[in-house]
């Protein structure tokens, strides 16, 4: 029997874990080698139009951005042109890494309670929720965001890297087992926009049956315009009209937003530098704020450093030593992140050596802390919640001259806001938010709705180098528990010595600052622990303190991996639909 202090795996989708619904496991995926390029994404037609644009002499920007229009028709639960992204860019002629913030916006009508209140006047929550109304939709920015790179690091003309999604959208493509559970779970909510109820749903509000051939001539006509204008024709003109009449449509059953044509129109991408940090000897780079990922993700593994992690697994089943170490560092640095990092808020000195070795001292090796307490003067500031994040992709990408994209994408939880216009799906992103300006006390929150504001975000693209080499490209979905995703893949590659489908595929572990330690239970070992090989793992974490948690934990990583002889070793989540392509 499962001890009483662990709690398995829910009958339903623990929406505070997962970020999508389970389908399984694949057990049959080994790492794909290849010679001079090589792409990973969750959607093996993704994966093809990008292998192709490489194929074609693209560049490995090129190549992203052909993904991601291909995913916003194919994976529409998880990102698209109505949402957002972080990018990172390497270019092996410089060496130089960039970064770009495409995160969506709040509106500039939007105040600390935008999303608690319908108005200063009427303090009845939005309905049916926040997460479903129009008040949850932010500023998209990922089209933006990908066409500033693109004019920096294309090759290919931009209109041909969206010709195949367009093509695609007027051929069609079958619903996948995938697909189909995630609209089935989703259709209540589908059913409340009449477009996307027209799409997803059959005529007695049914989702579509699996293996159905799925076209979008709005999809089609939405990227046409994008192909001839660029982004603008997302910003302004038909298509930003459209947008707003959606999110602001009056309805008895579903609260508008009030998002203007001005705040779309005024929607910029952000270049900037990234993140640096170091592990092992090795340099990584990363998000730095509007995400937490980069930091936290950094700061997670600077307190490792300063403790021995143990033997790799020989059974395939992480031990118990190493997962309360990780969940410990983890429970630390959440707090610090949940508490100071936010947009526009200056980094505390979350990555200091000194800070994170007093962090890590605190790591008891024999008895979880359950929760901890930030490790830096709160200066006033509150810690904030987050509400559940869980419809996000991975696109990574190494191109023929080394250049190389980790591009985490998003339109929030699954299916985004359920608004659907002209063919895609629009964020909730705004949710992101904590939802109260200030706690109890009157502490402001950091991450709180102000106009124009970016929420905060866990994304976590990271590229790992080894001096000037680059030598691994890593990012994953999953909501706040990115940043755990990303910790043990990066674990698993720098210091377990796994290859790339190892790495994706190890069982997920880890813990954000609550009493709760999560080890995803979709892992066949995990699953299994009743008699099987991950018994010590439970009982070991039970032993310290631990709730260990076997909900699912469908991740979607992505990765490649730059081998000492030179070829690019490329693993795709076995939780998902992901393929790796390249030659």
């Amino acid at each position: 029997m499962t001890p009483p202090s662990s709690d398995p795996a829910p009958g339903g989708r623990d929406t505070t874990t997962s970020p999508e619904i389970s389908t399984g496991y694949r057990e049959d995926m080994v790492e794909v080698l290849t010679d001079f390029y090589a792409v990973s994404t969750a959607n093996r037609y993704a994966t093809d139009v990008a292998a192709g644009i490489l194929a074609d002499g693209g560049s490995a920007l090129d190549a992203a951005v052909a993904a991601q229009f291909m995913l916003g028709l194919t994976e529409p639960q998880s990102s698209g042109i109505g949402g957002g992204c972080y990018l990172l860019h390497f270019d092996a002629a410089s060496g130089e890494t960039t970064a770009f913030d495409g995160r969506e916006t709040a509106p500039a009508a939007a105040t600390g309670t935008y999303l608690t209140r319908i108005s200063a006047d009427d303090p009845r929550p939005p309905v049916p929720d926040a997460l479903r109304s129009g008040r949850s939709v932010g500023v998209p920015g990922a089209v933006v965001a990908l066409e500033l790179a693109h004019r920096k690091f294309g090759r290919t003309d931009w209109s041909e890297l969206i010709a195949p999604a367009i093509r695609r959208a007027g051929e069609g493509f079958p619903v996948s087992h995938r697909l189909w559970a995630s609209i089935d779970d989703a259709k209540t909510d589908l059913a409340r926009c009449p477009e996307a109820a027209r799409y997803f749903l059959d005529d007695v509000g049914e989702a579509k049956a699996e293996g159905t051939v799925l076209t979008n001539p709005d999809y089609a006509r939405t990227c046409g315009l994008i192909a001839e204008r660029g982004a603008d024709a997302l910003h302004t003109g038909e298509l930003a009209e459209a947008i707003v009449e959606r999110v602001c449509r009056p309805s008895e059953t579903v609260t508008p937003g009030l998002m203007t044509l001005a705040d779309l129109a005024g929607y910029r991408a952000v270049e900037c530098a990234p993140l640096w940090s170091t592990y092992r000897g090795l340099r990584l780079a990363g998000m730095p704020p509007s995400s937490s990922g980069g930091v936290t993700v950094a700061a997670i593994l600077g307190m490792l450093e300063y403790h021995d992690l143990g033997e790799p697994p020989r059974d395939g089943a992480p031990a118990a030593e190493l997962v309360h170490l990780v969940s410990e560092a983890e429970r630390l640095a959440y707090a610090d992140r949940d508490t100071f990092i936010a947009d526009g808020y200056p980094l505390p000195e979350m990555l200091d050596h000194d800070y994170l070795r007093k962090r890590a001292a605190l790591i008891d090796p024999d008895r979880t802390m359950g929760t901890a307490e930030p490790g830096l003067p709160t200066n006033g500031l509150a810690a904030g919640r987050d509400l559940p994040e869980y419809g996000t992709s991975q696109v990574s990408v190494i191109d023929a001259e080394g250049n190389a994209v980790s591009l985490t994408t998003s339109i929030e939880i699954g299916f985004g806001s359920f608004h659907m216009v002209r063919g895609f799906l629009l964020n909730n992103t705004l949710t992101d938010f904590s939802a109260e300006p200030a706690d109890s006390h009157g502490r402001p929150v950091a991450n709180r709705v102000e106009p124009g504001k970016r929420p905060r975000s866990s994304m976590a693209p990271t590229l790992v180098f080894d001096g000037p080499d680059l030598r691994a490209v890593v990012g994953a979905p999953g909501g706040a528990v990115i940043i755990q995703y990303v910790v043990k893949i990066l674990i698993a590659l720098i210091d377990w010595g796994f290859d790339s489908q190892q790495a994706v595929g190890a069982p997920n572990f880890g813990a954000r600052n609550t009493q709760v330690t999560g080890v995803g239970g979709e892992h066949p070992l995990i699953g299994a622990a009743e008699g099987g090989l991950a018994r010590a793992l439970i009982d070991g974490l039970v032993a310290r303190g631990h709730r260990v948690q076997l909900a699912d934990q469908p991740s979607g990583a992505a990765v490649l991996v730059v081998r000492p002889d030179g070829r690019i070793s490329g693993g795709a989540d076995p939780r998902r639909e992901g393929t790796v392509g390249g030659v």
